[in-house]
């Protein structure tokens, strides 16, 4: 088998955010609800990231068992019991995600303590589903602006174990409508991507799993610029003078 095909399987998490917002946050809204549902959130099958040859010599996880995460759910129930609401959302209704992830570089890994460690220096909270939110501060019972999953089944953090806990790489997913406009939360979530990445010497990857760069990173400003712009508040109708 081709080094190619290995690194393919060896990170094939497509579907990830997915899955982690099925499972996470409930079910995406209907399209009769006035929303658009987003194709590929309609799309339950995996489908294999596309990887250009720089990938393939930057980024190899071809001994890494990457997974879809199933955020601790096992047939509805969470796995673990830890309890707390801090980063549940109000809604379960959802109709657009925006994901990035930290991917170790070659030959390393993530370690669970350093991620919480750096989890900690970003600004981010431990909370429902056992990973952690960033939410906004006083009014927690808004919901998270973003939270950040492991990619590794089953997708939580196991405080219990998290000094033996390794992964090749971390999720970050925005999932919209936010507590905050779409564009707010992405200027939220991009600086504390970075800035974890930074913590633990790993690399920025968006939702293709290739490097972000700056026009990606327009692309999504622009694309979260045209969200919010179509769920405005409708102005109110002044009343007829008789």
């Amino acid at each position: 088998m081709s080094d190619m095909a290995m690194l393919r399987i060896g990170i094939l998490i497509a579907g990830v955010i997915l899955f982690a917002a099925i499972f996470f946050f409930g079910r995406p809204k209907k399209p009769s609800q006035g929303r658009r549902v987003e194709p590929s959130e309609r799309d339950n099958a995996r489908v294999e990231p596309s990887l250009s040859a720089d990938d393939a010599t930057e980024h190899d996880y071809s001994d890494d068992a990457v997974t879809q995460p199933e955020l601790g759910l096992a047939g509805g129930t969470p796995t673990s019991h830890f309890d707390s609401d801090l980063g549940k959302r109000p809604s379960q209704d959802f109709d657009k995600i925006v994901s990035l992830y930290v991917a170790a570089k070659a030959g390393h890994t993530l370690r669970g303590e350093d991620i919480v460690v750096a989890a900690e220096k970003t600004g981010l909270t431990f909370g429902h589903m056992n990973v952690f939110h960033r939410l906004i501060e006083g009014h927690p019972e808004r919901g998270p602006i973003f939270s950040m999953a492991n990619i590794m089944q089953p997708g939580s953090f196991d405080m219990a174990n998290i000094r033996e806990m390794e992964t090749p790489a971390i999720a970050f997913f925005l999932t919209l409508p936010a507590p905050i406009t779409a564009l707010e939360a992405w200027e939220k979530l991009l600086p504390n991507v970075e800035r974890m990445a930074e913590l633990l010497n790993g690399v920025v990857l968006d939702d293709s799993r290739n490097t972000l760069g700056r026009q990606r990173i327009q692309h999504i400003r622009e694309e979260l610029r045209g969200y919010d712009r179509q769920h405005e508040a409708p102005p109110l109708t002044k009343s007829p003078r008789w």
